[in-house]
């Protein structure tokens, strides 16, 4: 039944599923991440840019700078890496499932287009309604 739909219905069945896939990824990211720590990593990264700008004509003070921003993005990277464990191999298995429900649609060769499009602004507004960093 639901294969029938997304056969009937191609656009709008890779649009719902890729607004529930970017949903049940907030989701998980609202869960499993430090928001508060991100936040306060966030914004010493932003701080040290701001003073990197000041600093643009100094080559040694911007070196000095960029070894200060090194381990505020790779804590950051580690912290968002643990939500990103958690969601690879469900997706992985959903990739294989979808390709297989549109090889006989209008959308077989651009479905992936279409997700990857709808993803990026559902998971934008899902980002800005859970007020994730």
């Amino acid at each position: 039944m639901v294969i029938e739909l997304i056969q009937q219905y191609p656009k709008i069945s890779i649009v719902v599923l890729a607004t529930l896939v970017s949903f049940l990824i907030s989701l998980v990211n609202y869960f499993v991440l430090d928001k508060e720590k991100m936040r306060d990593l966030k914004a010493k990264q932003k701080a040290l840019q701001e003073e990197a700008k000041k600093h643009k004509n100094n080559p040694q003070k911007m070196m000095d700078i960029q070894k200060e921003i090194m381990p505020l993005s790779m804590e950051m990277m580690k912290h968002s890496f643990k939500p990103l464990l958690i969601t690879m191999i469900p997706i992985i298995i959903f990739f294989g499932l979808v390709k297989q429900w549109y090889v006989g649609t209008a959308l077989a060769k651009t479905w992936i287009w279409w997700y990857i499009g709808t993803s990026i602004v559902s998971s934008m507004i899902f980002r800005k309604l859970l007020k994730l960093p």
